[in-house]
Formats: structure tokens, C-alpha cells, sequence
């Protein structure tokens, strides 16, 4: 039975890979970076689990900015890709700079926090 779910396990992982290749280049580039930002939350994580969370403002305030980052760069991917048939009206232009725009209140607030 191990080998049966073995085989079914590469046969999805083959078939997803099949499929992200027809994904389009440009979010495929919005993927790495929501993959970046992740990864350096769980870096600081990591990090302040190992030396301590002395000033812990900043620790929250350096993982809410990545996985907000991420977040809204999750609906910006949203936004963007094609296939989506409620944003098909929605410029990609238009989408980019509502993706700034956040940023931008999203990084004046963790500022704000910071103190």
C-alpha cells in the first residue's frame, strides 16, 4: 500500500508541476516573491526564538511586514492572472499600483508601531 501512495504522490506532484509551467512568466515572478517574504518571516521567527525577543515591537513589527507584504501580493497575483474572470475588467496597471499603495500604508503603520 506504501507504494501505491508513493506512485499517487509522484503522479501529483508531476502533474502540478506540468501545470505551474503553463503559469504565465509574470506570476510566476509574484510567486517568488510571496515564497521570499514567507521566508523571512520564518526567519525571524526562527531568530527570536533562538536569541530572544528583547525588543518585541520589533520582532512583530518585522513579521507583520512580510507576511502583510505577502499577503497583498497574494491579491495582487489574484488581480493580475488572466484566468480570473472577476478582475478582467481590472488593468494589471491598475492593480500594481494599488499593490504600492498598500505597501506604502502598511509600512507607514509598522513604522508607526515601531515607535
Amino acid at each position: 500500500m506504501a507504494k501505491s501512495t508513493s506512485k499517487d504522490a509522484q503522479a501529483l506532484i508531476q502533474s502540478l508541476r506540468s501545470a505551474y509551467a503553463a503559469t504565465p512568466t509574470n506570476l510566476k515572478i509574484i510567486d517568488l516573491y510571496v515564497v521570499f517574504a514567507i521566508f523571512t518571516a520564518l526567519i525571524q521567527v526562527v531568530y527570536m526564538a533562538i536569541v530572544g525577543s528583547f525588543p518585541f515591537n520589533a520582532f512583530l513589527s518585522g513579521v507583520l511586514s512580510c507576511t502583510g507584504t505577502a499577503v497583498l501580493a497574494v491579491c495582487l497575483r489574484i488581480q493580475v492572472n488572466k484566468e480570473n474572470k472577476e478582475f478582467k475588467d481590472l488593468p494589471p496597471e491598475r492593480a500594481f499600483a494599488d499593490f504600492v499603495l498598500c505597501n506604502l500604508v502598511l509600512h507607514l503603520v509598522i513604522m508607526n508601531f515601531l515607535g
